[in-house]
């Protein structure tokens, strides 16, 4: 007995190299330790570890001739561009006349921004007046167009004079908005995917040119930047909803 717990350091040691070990010795240079301690990775630190995967940073111009990362990322940030627009154009808490500008009229000659078919002004705080005396065959289908817009606008046509009282700022009315504020995200995301999709269908055309290994990274690339853009319209849209609801 008095041998084996001289030789138990001695297989701590030799334990080392093939797993992570702590041995405790004691200052006496008679007494050593009952047994070895491993040490365990904890959960939190596997999940960590397991949910984070290596960067992928490729060269631009060693792909060009299987896909143009530049144009690739230009399609996705249009994507996050146009949501911005969304917001902009159709999420402002208070109405004034230059939200109205870019509403679209459709008329039986196309589609047209309403500031194109008629003058917009503010006539005062509480009312907005859209003169369409240049095209007043469109007075109709412009009213229409307000009405129907998600800012909560109850039009009145006077001959080719629109008044557009301003909505009170309710509650409720902020609720909407944040509302479609995430309808226009998820529309973003769904353009987002399309554009992703599109990219890899791309790449997997060049399977018969490119080693296997070169077309894994190209896509792991492909979903890192979508990852990146869709992270990027969550932050949008969370500063969007707080303005919206206060």
């Amino acid at each position: 007995m008095h041998h084996l717990s001289l030789l138990r350091p001695l297989l701590c040691q030799s334990l080392v190299v093939r797993s992570p070990l702590v041995f405790l010795y004691p200052n006496t240079p008679t007494s050593y330790p009952a047994a070895c301690t491993r040490l365990y990775a904890t959960k939190k630190a596997k999940a960590k570890a397991k949910g984070q995967s290596a960067k992928v940073n490729i060269n631009s111009a060693l792909v060009e001739d299987i896909i143009s990362l530049d144009e690739l990322k230009g399609e996705m940030t249009a994507v996050l561009n146009a949501l911005k627009d969304d917001f902009t154009r159709n999420l402002s808490i208070r109405t004034q006349s230059g939200a109205l500008d870019h509403i679209v009229v459709t008329t039986q000659d196309g589609k047209f921004p309403l500031n194109q078919l008629g003058q917009v002004s503010m006539k005062s705080p509480q009312l907005i007046m859209v003169n369409m005396s240049s095209f007043p065959e469109a007075t109709a289908a412009a009213a229409r167009a307000l009405r129907e817009s998600s800012m909560n606008l109850n039009p009145e046509v006077d001959g080719t004079i629109i008044k557009v009282p301003v909505p009170k700022v309710t509650r409720e009315h902020r609720e909407n908005l944040a509302k479609l504020a995430k309808q226009f995200g998820n529309k973003a995301k769904d353009s987002l995917r399309k554009v992703r999709s599109n990219a890899v269908t791309q790449v997997k055309k060049t399977k018969d040119a490119q080693s296997e290994d070169t077309l894994r990274l190209v896509e792991k690339q492909i979903q890192q930047m979508a990852d990146n853009m869709a992270l990027d319209i969550d932050k949008q849209l969370a500063a969007k909803t707080k303005e919206l609801l206060g």
